[in-house]
Formats: structure tokens, C-alpha cells, sequence
């Protein structure tokens, strides 16, 4: 995927994830808003509700910290290790205002605290404060320094339940976690498919199984710890799965040819009510997904459109966010807006196409 398309159409793909991921890993803890709520806080606009607006701090938070976090992945940070998850919880709380860091019980969480009290959740007890160190220096001998290749992967399905297990912050601790695994993956991904999309569409399953890794060990061929070997391998094996899934889901979505008749439908499908439309736009549209960015005038030009009509095609374009542009002198480059996604990408988003609930 990424050796085929230009880093213009990459960079508005990663921007577009970036909010899927957002709102898929905020509504795996029942916090997420809605989409085109996601947009309007990219435009700090905020909505009145102090709930919905609550909710789009977060997701904006999750976004910037998801930012500066595959930064440091791809400066050498070691991403499985405690050091990095501490720094994934930091990233995202320092974002936050302390209202919304407030946890049900009335705890002011801090950015990248270990927990300082017992935890139960469920029927699983976290381990005690006061053997984290422990814990966590023994998930870094295990995990953050896993081998590359197929030891990679499956320490990164492990460190992701672990880390859920050890419970190291008060609150927090499945973004973190999540913020982690991404990051892990990015190298492979390129920003381009997370497994939170997957779990949150599994999410269920996804709490069954962190579940069922905590149980302890089932009779003699279960391993040799405290846990359940074979209840791991399960959870390792459902989350390469969700990987895997996100593989070819992104793969069939990008694909060049698949694509130029996806634009085809839209514009289509946006000319019945909007004559501004023209089909003949299609070939630039394409053109600037698959080879990248052009001027203005070699936009109109590939349209066979005269003048003014071709100027008054992209303008259209423009105004509904199918074509962006910095400036008037600027090169014109693909976009993703929401409402073209059903469209476009099939299925990656399918919230992004429902009308946001009133305020």
C-alpha cells in the first residue's frame, strides 16, 4: 500500500485513521462521540453539551498523543517496553484538563502515574502497587526486547493483555495499552490499519478473551506460571487475527483500480442533487489519489471541461472537500470529508455516515 500510493494521498489516509482510531478506542470504553463531533473539535469547536464536549477533549487528546507517540516509536523508542506505556498514559492525560482526568471515584488522575492503591476489576485483583516494578521489569526482559519477525508480533499481542493485567494506572490503562500496540505495529502499518478498529468492531470478544488470559493456570499441561498458557494463546491468536483482518480490509479499500470506480459512483450519486457535480471529474479525482498532487490548471485540464466550466467544477469540489488545497496558488491534493466515506471506503467508518445526534 504504501509503495504504491503518493505521500500526499498517505498523509490524508494516516489523518483520517487517526480519528478512526480515536473514536474506536474511546467506544471500546464507552466514552466515544460521534464522528463529525471528532471534525468539529479538529476546529476546536466545541459542542455546549459539557458531556459531548468532554467526550471530543478526549478524542482530540487521543489524536495529538497518537502523534507524538509514532514520533517516538520511529526515533528508536522501544515500543513494548513499561518505559513507552508509561509514556503512551503520560501523552494522552497531559492533554487533559484535571476535570477531565477526574475518574467516577473523584481521583485526579495523573499524566503516567503508577497506581498507588489496590484495583479490582471484575473478578480479576491486579497486582498490589507494590509489586508493579516487579511486574513491569519483568514484561521489558520479556517483551521489549522480543526478536524481529513472528516473536515480534506475538509479543505484541502478549505485552497488550499484560499490560491490561498489571493494571499499572489508576485509570486509563486500555488506552494506554492501545496507544502501545499501535505504535508497536508501525513500522508494519504505517499508519495505515490499527488493530483498534478491529477490536472495537470484536468488542466483546476483545473483554472475553483479556478476561480469560487472566485465569490461572488450568492443570499441569497449562504452562508453567500462575496463568493460563493456552487462555494467552488464544488472546494472542484473536488479536493477530484483528491485525490480520485490518491487513487486507485496507489492502481491498486502497486498491488504485477499485478506487477510480468508487469515485465514479460518488460523483455519480452527488450529481442527482447537485449539478455543479460533473462526471468528467473523475479522472483528475483519481489521478490525485493515485499519483499525487497537481495545479490547478492541470486539474481543469484533465476534466476536457472548457474553462469556466472546469473552474466552476473544482470549485465545487473544493467547497464539498472531495479536493483540498493550502491556497489558491497551491497544488491540489485527494481528500477523505465524512460524508464521501461510504463511498470511498467502504465500511472503514461506517459512524462517520450517521447524523450526529442533536444537542
Amino acid at each position: 500500500m504504501r509503495q504504491v500510493l503518493p505521500p500526499a494521498t498517505l498523509l490524508a489516509l494516516r489523518e483520517l485513521l487517526r480519528q478512526m482510531n480515536s473514536y474506536y478506542s474511546n467506544l471500546i470504553e464507552g466514552q466515544g462521540t460521534h464522528p463529525a463531533n471528532i471534525e468539529r473539535a479538529l476546529r476546536r469547536d466545541f459542542a455546549r453539551q459539557p458531556r459531548v464536549a468532554k467526550l471530543q477533549r478526549i478524542a482530540l487528546a487521543h489524536m495529538e498523543a497518537e502523534r507524538q507517540l509514532e514520533a517516538l516509536a520511529g526515533e528508536g523508542d522501544r515500543p513494548l517496553s513499561s518505559a513507552f506505556l508509561r509514556r503512551c498514559h503520560a501523552a494522552l492525560y497531559q492533554r487533559l484538563g484535571a476535570e477531565d482526568r477526574t475518574t467516577e471515584d473523584g481521583v485526579v488522575v495523573g499524566p503516567g502515574d503508577w497506581r498507588r492503591t489496590p484495583v479490582r476489576v471484575g473478578s480479576h485483583i491486579a497486582p498490589t502497587p507494590a509489586a508493579l516494578p516487579a511486574f513491569l521489569a519483568r514484561m521489558d526482559e520479556v517483551y521489549a526486547a522480543a526478536r524481529p519477525g513472528e516473536p515480534f508480533l506475538i509479543a505484541v499481542a502478549a505485552a497488550h493483555q499484560r499490560g491490561a493485567w498489571v493494571h499499572p494506572f489508576p485509570d486509563g490503562n486500555g488506552r494506554a495499552v492501545r496507544l502501545q500496540s499501535h505504535c508497536a505495529l508501525g513500522a508494519l502499518s504505517g499508519g495505515l490499519w490499527s488493530p483498534s478498529r478491529g477490536l472495537a468492531r470484536n468488542r466483546a470478544r476483545y473483554y472475553e478473551l483479556l478476561a480469560d488470559a487472566d485465569a490461572p493456570r488450568r492443570g499441569d499441561l497449562d504452562g508453567r506460571g500462575n496463568l493460563s498458557e493456552g487462555a494467552l494463546r488464544h488472546w494472542c491468536e484473536f488479536f493477530l487475527d484483528q491485525c490480520l483482518d485490518q491487513v487486507g480490509f485496507m489492502a481491498q479499500m486502497l486498491d488504485i483500480a477499485a478506487m477510480k470506480r468508487r469515485i465514479e459512483a460518488l460523483l455519480t450519486f452527488r450529481r442527482a442533487e447537485d449539478p455543479g457535480i460533473r462526471l468528467e471529474a473523475a479522472l483528475p479525482l483519481h489521478h490525485l489519489f493515485a499519483a499525487g498532487p497537481v495545479t490547478r490548471g492541470e486539474f481543469q485540464q484533465m476534466t476536457g471541461l472548457g474553462e469556466r466550466t472546469a473552474r466552476a467544477a473544482l470549485s465545487r469540489l473544493l467547497a464539498t472537500g472531495l479536493v483540498a488545497s493550502d491556497g489558491h496558488t497551491s497544488a491540489l491534493r485527494f481528500a477523505f470529508p465524512l460524508d464521501a466515506l461510504p463511498f470511498l471506503l467502504p465500511n472503514l467508518y461506517p459512524e462517520a455516515a450517521t447524523a450526529p445526534p442533536a444537542e
